[in-house]
């Protein structure tokens, strides 16, 4: 398992947040991208939050 938080400069699709949190908590990337989609059907502040890790999470490049 990974120790830091970035954001891969592969394996991106959109900001690469999904990529970067799965490679810290050492899981898939697509299994971390269902498990965001299936969140964003439950009330709350995901995109809020996917975007504010997209500015705070440094990239690996």
């Amino acid at each position: 398992m990974a120790t830091t938080l970035v954001r891969p400069s592969n394996g991106r699709w959109i900001g690469g947040v999904c990529a970067g949190l799965a490679r810290r908590f050492g899981i898939s990337a697509n299994t971390m991208r269902a498990i965001f989609v299936i969140s964003c059907l439950l009330p709350g502040p995901q995109f809020l939050i996917y975007i504010v890790l997209w500015v705070l999470m440094p990239s690996d490049d």
